[in-house]
């Protein structure tokens, strides 16, 4: 009797936790979501929605290795439970999964065979695949294949007399022009495609000659300004831009990966970025992060976006061009910055990473993948990523790291913070984050840091959103994708 009744205090227990999970879900604080959740599967683990519950939690936040084992432990619970293979199929599908992917939305289609959401779902998911088959069929061996840039002469393209929009005169890209420029992005007009090819295959130019890890001077009494990810907020850019004044020699800044996708307005993030390399390349110094790929921005709208404002020639381009930057840089011999973070082995320098050759599109594994994907996490030592790509990286890492290369930091990005930053392992890493309001729900402040010459001291400033037209996150992302948002 007495065993029963602790049963269903038990059952009672983990229900008020479900229950106060959701609220936190619907409030959009994803990660108290995922405490609660988690409180209520250690009370009851024998329920299988707690666990797909926290998979879609962690789904919010982009850990889509954590979202696929949760889902997977919902299905072992209750094999018959169409939302663990719901939930499975939606994080295969936000890694780009689509195979494994569509086998889980056929098993919810046979458990729920009436269900009109699960039926669309699938087609969905049998296009995507369908679609990678063919492009798979239609590919030329990367060894054949010659580079879009190469048949580009923008100087033949002629420009309309009607257009007018920012006019680049000649072959220098100018502060006047990409003032005007950003004038007309923020009221909504495209950039003419000769500009548009000129910018571009000039930043190529630039970044390929560059080595895979860059050096960064400053010199005494000067100072320098990193962002992290801007996911195409361009609004927010400005407003970076308002608070800590446009990209100069004498106001250096790096961007430090995740330019584009998710937001709206990731093209004219790019534009502008790659304006400015072009005005001065000491200006503004931009790393890869983990979206710069051509599997990132066919799921999460880069692509979509490009077709729609400019053309499909511009896809391969972009493509090409992010092929191109540096996976890392070193300010003053002292401070590294990174999109993503550490390794999976002890011993690695910083001639292992300028010694990496990059012009490629990112592996699943090895040290340009992990640089690009992985994260830090509080306990000592290495774990599973949450993201299902890269690992977890403890501050003993960190510090074996720095000790080993004879660095003081690390400032990485990669991650939403409530706060625009969080300091970690001991304040030797620092993440920043400089997409306020992250798709429109997140509610977390932006920030980017600003040092100074000679002792490098990190100066943390943060801001809030600011308004932006009513064109939605992921509007140019693939429908499959949109349906899980």
């Amino acid at each position: 009797m007495l065993i029963m009744e602790a049963n269903n205090s038990n059952v009672s227990r983990a229900e008020e936790l479900k229950l106060l999970a959701n609220e936190a879900y619907k409030a959009h604080k994803f990660a108290q979501a995922i405490d609660l959740y988690t409180q209520a599967i250690e009370v009851n683990s024998q329920n299988a929605v707690y666990w797909a519950n926290r998979s879609i939690a962690h789904l919010k936040l982009e850990e889509y290795g954590s979202a696929i084992q949760d889902a997977s432990k919902a299905i072992e619970v209750d094999p018959k439970y169409s939302k663990g293979y719901y939930r499975r199929g939606a994080a295969y599908l936000a890694m780009g999964k689509f195979k494994e992917a569509l086998k889980d939305f056929q098993q919810v289609k046979r458990i729920c065979p009436n269900d009109p959401d699960a039926t669309k779902k699938l087609k969905e998911c049998e296009k995507a695949v369908m679609k990678l088959k063919f492009a798979e069929a239609i590919s030329v061996p990367v060894s054949e294949r010659r580079p879009v840039a190469d048949s580009i002469n923008y100087r033949s393209i002629d420009v309309e007399p009607q257009y007018s929009g920012a006019r680049i005169e000649g072959d220098v890209v100018t502060l006047d022009f990409v003032k005007k420029m950003m004038d007309d992005f923020k009221h909504q007009k495209n950039l003419h495609q000769r500009y548009a090819f000129q910018i571009v295959l000039q930043t190529k130019e630039m970044l390929q000659a560059l080595p895979s890890l860059v050096d960064i001077n400053v010199p005494k009494g000067n100072h320098f300004t990193v962002c992290g990810d801007v996911h195409g907020q361009f609004y927010d850019l400005l407003n970076i831009f308002e608070l800590n004044g446009l990209p100069s020699e004498e106001n250096p800044y790096l961007f430090n990966g995740d330019f584009v996708d998710r937001g709206s307005f990731s093209l004219e993030v790019i534009l502008t970025l790659f304006a400015f390399k072009c005005i001065s390349p000491s200006a503004i110094y931009l790393a890869r992060g983990n979206h710069e790929s051509k599997s990132m921005n066919r799921i999460y709208g880069f692509e979509g976006e490009v077709q729609s404002k400019l053309s499909e020639k511009f896809v391969e381009l972009f493509a090409e061009v992010f092929c191109c930057l540096p996976l890392a840089h070193v300010i003053n011999g002292k401070v590294f910055v990174v999109h993503g973070g550490l390794f999976s082995v002890d011993g690695v320098k910083l001639s292992d990473i300028r010694a990496i050759n990059r012009f490629c599109e990112p592996p699943e594994e090895g040290l340009m993948c992990e640089l690009l994907w992985s994260d830090p996490q509080p306990t000592p030592g290495r774990g599973p990523s949450k993201r299902g790509v890269g690992l977890s990286f403890g501050g003993d890492v960190t510090k074996r790291f720095l000790q080993e290369n004879n660095l003081d930091l690390v400032v990485r990005s990669h991650e939403v913070k409530d706060e625009g930053y969080e300091i970690e392992h001991d304040g030797k890493l620092i993440t920043v984050f400089s997409a306020p309001n992250y798709c429109d729900q997140m509610g977390n402040k932006g920030a980017f840091i600003r040092f100074e010459a000679p002792d490098l001291k990190p100066n943390i400033v943060t801001f809030s959103a600011v308004d932006h037209p009513d064109v939605k996150p992921m509007a140019y992302a693939n429908n499959f994708l949109r349906l899980f948002q």
